[in-house]
């Protein structure tokens, strides 16, 4: 074999393995583009997981804000009952002084809470409550305070707002149909039993 034959095989050879490489580069572009593509739509699942989280947080301390008005002012507790959902905007002022202490002024306090009113953006708007929160108070069991019998009253206080996805429907009813498909709506509830201590 001469030489001017085999540089021609080396230039060939080289000329190869330039066009592999360059195969190569190309599905490793493909590749990292996909895996790039794959981590965004991880990033914002997981950016609405935390604010679902958050809410849902927000949600458990309007829960118990309640709850601990409704243990404070025990002797009125049938008072903290809701016919319609607090927080919808059309229901109580946002000015709570004006109401008489008590009943009306803890629903009043607890609707301006659920409208996020606890916390304000710079523009003024309220920023402290999740998105369209509303809150129902429900009796769920009578009082009973007949000598022997004493069975407290039960209470069911209830959070529900806008959810970010779709999910399972909560088997709550309070906000129900006021966030278009049902599947959009989260709610979270706790029981208050209301002691009867001077009963026996």
């Amino acid at each position: 074999m001469t030489s001017s034959t085999s540089s021609l095989h080396l230039v060939r050879r080289v000329g190869r393995e330039r066009g592999v490489s360059l195969v190569e580069v190309l599905v490793t572009v493909v590749v990292v583009a996909f895996g790039l593509l794959g981590l965004a739509a991880f990033q914002a699942k997981a950016h609405v997981g935390s604010i679902e989280s958050y809410q849902r947080a927000q949600a458990a301390v309007l829960l118990q804000d309640m709850q601990a008005r409704l243990a404070g002012n025990s002797g009125h507790a049938g008072d903290y009952v809701t016919g319609a959902p607090l927080g919808t905007g059309s229901e109580l002022g946002q000015d709570c002084a004006a109401e008489p202490a008590g009943s009306a002024r803890d629903l009043c306090e607890w609707s301006a809470a659920l409208k996020g009113a606890a916390e304000r953006r710079a523009d003024g708007n309220n920023a402290g409550a999740m998105q369209d929160a509303r809150g129902c108070v429900t009796q769920v069991r009578a009082m009973n305070d007949a000598p022997g019998v004493c069975i407290p009253a039960v209470y069911l206080v209830t959070v529900a707002w806008q959810g970010m996805h779709a999910t399972r429907a909560p088997a709550q009813a309070c906000g129900r149909d006021q966030y278009g498909p049902d599947t959009h709506r989260r709610a979270v509830s706790v029981r208050v039993a209301v002691g009867l201590p001077g009963c026996t």
